[in-house]
């Protein structure tokens, strides 16, 4: 079914209760309910018809949610676009999806008008701007949308209908529309709001986008869905996500790694005491232990929970629970009553026996895409039988705990020995002269790849001879495993995620 229909039922039930508010706005249940409402009727009226694509480009605030809700009322399909992508990922993404509509902020406006110039899209773009004139080419306001009538019932949709369609970043390409259907979202709300017991008692700080799986799925829609409180910021800042989380108490977070290292180097000085947090999650990719104990030591929080789920997971099957983080690096357990998982030789579909191993995932189940839009044959080269395949390795021990290893694409082949880098920088993160460190691997005329750190040092004064001694101390940092080249730089690229921007490291150091 419609999941805005699941919403609307814990609305009717809180309707007095705040729901969401940011720094400019504060809203009730009833009130997102019923403006999300206004907004379907709005799309209808304008010819919007089920399965219709519609737009959003905005920031975190409580408009984007009313939009949101408003899109699914309307039986129409949610396509969230990512305000930090360059022109082309963007005008492919919209000239792909096909949207009829986009939502946009003022500044949002006057870039898509010439991001999307000579896109049919230009003409139906809507201003969500606090000022009721219009940014030119938009032909409507937020204003004119929740002044309609709200519309009588939702649009049905069937399970198998799509609710959103996710591009992905597209660092090494054009990006990909994820198909992720009513039950895909539905199906990973509720299977977390199991494994991690949320109620309507939850205080959420959310600082990932909404145009991201760990904004969206991970985070707002099972909050709402719990009948619980979520506070948003517009973007990432650790001092604000520090006032925010201390003034409501809260009891539930979700960081990617860069933001962990973040609050540990702003608050390691000068720490605080975040006792309530029941769940703090963390994915994007695995974080090494150094940061996450200096993060717990800096906040006070006890249950930092490692996640996994790509977009194409709908953002989260398998995850640790609170209590059960006694291993570094683990990711936990399947989400077992939503997904099937199974693991396979690298590079080939050759399905594992059971025990501890390490191979490639490959997942299928109601949480998984049912493909890519418009690219059958990208959907079949990723499909086998029905089963996904991730890309990700993975290992899983005796107990039937998951590790992350790599993405098999960015593994290092050194003298024909692989080589994990994210391993590597598990260890060199506890280097106490590391800031923050990527690996990755450049040309070498021997090795034919070599292991390259680039690192922010702690201090100017941190030179490549600090790190080589460090690693020289370190028993899993020899050999093949040793950084042959050092770089050194003030910051990390990130993408419009917060993720390390690893394609770009790839192009910079070449």
């Amino acid at each position: 079914m419609n999941l805005a229909s699941t919403f609307a039922h814990v609305a009717a039930q809180r309707s007095e209760k705040i729901a969401f508010q940011d720094a400019d706005e504060t809203l009730t249940y009833g009130e997102l309910d019923d403006l999300s409402s206004r907004v379907a009727s709005f799309l209808v009226a304008r010819g919007t018809a089920p399965g219709d694509r519609i737009g959003i480009y905005m920031g975190n605030s409580a408009r984007y949610l009313v939009v949101a809700f408003g899109i699914w009322k309307a039986g129409a399909v949610l396509v969230p676009f990512n305000v930090a992508i360059p022109q082309g990922p963007l005008r492919h993404a919209a000239a792909d999806s096909g949207v009829r509509t986009i939502f946009a902020e003022p500044a949002g406006i006057t870039r898509l008008a010439t991001d999307l110039a000579g896109l049919d899209v230009v003409d139906a773009l809507v201003d969500v701007g606090r000022s009721d004139s219009v940014t030119s080419p938009a032909t409507a306001t937020y204003t004119d949308a929740i002044s309609t009538e709200p519309i009588a019932g939702i649009v049905p949709r069937m399970d198998n209908d799509n609710a959103l369609l996710m591009y992905t970043s597209g660092s090494t390409g054009k990006p990909k529309g994820v198909q992720q259907t009513h039950r895909n979202t539905t199906s990973v709300i509720e299977a977390e709001i199991d494994a991690w017991k949320l109620d309507e008692t939850e205080r959420a700080v959310i600082c990932t986008p909404f145009f991201h799986v760990g904004g969206m799925q991970l985070t707002t829609l099972p909050m709402l869905f719990s009948g619980a409180f979520v506070y948003a910021l517009p973007r990432w800042n650790a001092a604000t996500w520090r006032d925010a989380a201390v003034a409501i108490d809260a009891t539930f977070t979700a960081l990617v790694p860069t933001m962990v290292v973040d609050v540990a180097n702003q608050l390691e000085d000068n720490p605080i005491v975040l006792s309530s947090m029941k769940v703090c999650a963390i994915g994007g990719s695995v974080l090494p232990t150094g940061p996450v104990e200096r993060f717990m030591n800096a906040t006070g929080i006890v249950n930092a929970v490692n996640i996994y789920g790509q977009t194409e997971q709908s953002g989260l099957s398998i995850c640790e629970r609170p209590g059960e983080q006694s291993r570094p690096y683990a990711l936990g357990r399947p989400l077992e009553q939503i997904l099937q998982w199974r693991l396979t030789e690298p590079g080939s579909d050759d399905v594992l026996p059971d025990g501890p191993r390490l191979g490639e995932l490959q997942v299928r189940g109601d949480a998984v895409t049912p493909g890519y839009w418009n690219l059958p044959e990208t959907t079949e080269a990723k499909f086998v039988d029905s089963w996904f395949r991730t890309g990700d390795l993975v290992r899983i021990d005796a107990d039937g705990v998951m590790h992350y290893v790599e993405r098999i694409d960015e593994m290092i082949i050194s003298g024909g020995e692989n080589i994990y880098p994210q391993l590597i920088e598990n260890h060199l993160a506890s280097d106490p002269d590391v800031a923050e460190v990527a690996v990755i691997g450049t040309y070498h005329e021997r090795w034919m790849q070599q292991v390259t750190a680039i690192i922010v040092p702690k201090t100017d004064s941190v030179t490549a001879e600090d790190i080589l001694n460090y690693c020289a101390s370190h028993p899993d940092l020899q050999g093949l495993q040793k950084p042959r080249r050092i770089e050194f730089v003030d910051a990390l690229p990130r993408t419009g995620n917060n993720k390390i921007d690893r394609p770009q490291l790839k192009r910079t150091f070449v």
